[in-house]
C-alpha cells in the first residue's frame, strides 16, 4: 500500500532508503572521525584543577555519533523491505532540486546584497514560481517580511544582521 498521492511505480527510481541509509551513516562517520581526531590532538580529558580539556565534549559527542552511525549502517546492510523501498524518483529529485538551487542562491546573496534584501527576493521568487501568487501579493509579502525583519533584528533588538549596498545606502 502506497502512502503517496501517486504510483512511485511507475517513475524511474532513483535511489531507496537502504542506498540512502548508507551514504548518511557514512558521512556521519567520516565527520566523526575528523572531529574525534582534531579531539585527541586537542586533548579530550579532564584536567584536574581547570576542567575539561578543550577537545573534551566535541571527543565525547562524536564517539557517540560514531556509534550511532555504525548502528545504522549495519541495520541498512542488512536487506529489508522496507530498506528496498524508493527514497525519491528522478522526477522527486528534480522537485527537490527546485528548492536546495534557489536556498543556494539565497545563502550566498546574504553576502553581497543582504539578508533583508536576499530574502525579500526569496520569498518573492518562491510565492511567484510555487505558489503562483500575483506579483503584487509577493511583493506585498516579501517586502513586509523584509521590513519587519529589519525593524526587529537592526531596531528593536539591536542585532546587526549582514547588510548590503541598500541599507548602506540608507545609512544603516
Amino acid at each position: 500500500m502506497s502512502h503517496a498521492p501517486h504510483d512511485v511505480q511507475d517513475e524511474q527510481t532513483l535511489v531507496s532508503y537502504r542506498t540512502t541509509d548508507i551514504a548518511v551513516a557514512l558521512l556521519f562517520l567520516v565527520v566523526s572521525a575528523i572531529v574525534i581526531t582534531d579531539s585527541v590532538r586537542l586533548g579530550f580529558n579532564w584536567r584536574p584543577n581547570e576542567g575539561p580539556a578543550p577537545g573534551y565534549f566535541p571527543f565525547y559527542v562524536a564517539v557517540v555519533m560514531a556509534l550511532s552511525s555504525i548502528v545504522n549502517l549495519i541495520r541498512a546492510a542488512i536487506p529489508s523491505e522496507e530498506g528496498a523501498g524508493v527514497m525519491t524518483t528522478r522526477p522527486g529529485f528534480m522537485r527537490m532540486m527546485a528548492i536546495f538551487i534557489p536556498a543556494v542562491f539565497y545563502v550566498f546573496a546574504t553576502s553581497y546584497i543582504g539578508i533583508y534584501v536576499a530574502s525579500a527576493i526569496y520569498i518573492a521568487g518562491f510565492m511567484l514560481f510555487f505558489g503562483k501568487f500575483p506579483v503584487w501579493k509577493s511583493l506585498a509579502v516579501s517586502l513586509s517580511i523584509a521590513l519587519v525583519s529589519f525593524l526587529m533584528f537592526e531596531v528593536w533588538f539591536l542585532v546587526p544582521l549582514p547588510k548590503g549596498p541598500l541599507e548602506d545606502a540608507l545609512g544603516f
